[in-house]
């Protein structure tokens, strides 16, 4: 719900509030994510949606809209922790850019961060890594700071 909400709301709504508030989007029968499973067991998920329901995005001058291209977004990853650094976090990202094709994107974005420009930290690397990204497709379209690329991947030809 972070990228969902303002911070104000966020903040408001506390845990037990940002589930119910979860829980209601996927009532009202729109997919926040997608889950991987290994061996039957849930053990990641990455959340991806048309852009516009990620009203923070455009609300940071980092993540702010690049042009008036309808994209859709990846903006968050989370690996349990006996499966990462396993390819998990790139399936699921190959899974959301799938996902999204499937339903019509045309252009699937992502802010992942780049620890080359600068250090991740652990609680920061729900971002993805800049290089998980472009393996997958993706490139830089802009960067307006160090480490913090916004990315792009072409699934359908536009007309």
């Amino acid at each position: 719900m972070w990228l969902r909400v303002t911070a104000r709301e966020f903040s408001a709504n506390g845990d037990d509030g940002n589930r119910r508030a979860l829980r209601a989007v996927v009532d009202d029968g729109r997919v926040p994510g997608l889950i991987g499973y290994r061996d039957g067991e849930p053990a990641g998920w990455v959340s991806v949606a048309p852009r516009e329901d990620f009203g923070r995005l455009d609300r940071s001058p980092i993540t702010k809209s690049v042009d008036d291209t309808p994209v859709w977004s990846v903006v968050c990853f989370f690996i349990a922790k006996d499966h990462r650094r396993s390819g998990l976090a790139g399936a699921l990202l190959d899974a959301a850019v799938a996902y999204a094709a499937e339903r019509g994107a045309e252009v699937v974005e992502g802010y992942p961060l780049d620890p080359t420009e600068r250090r991740i930290a652990d609680a920061d690397a729900w971002h993805g890594t800049l290089a998980m990204f472009t393996a997958a497709g993706f490139t830089p379209v802009v960067t307006r700071r160090p480490g913090r690329p916004i990315v792009r991947r072409v699934v359908r030809a536009t007309d």
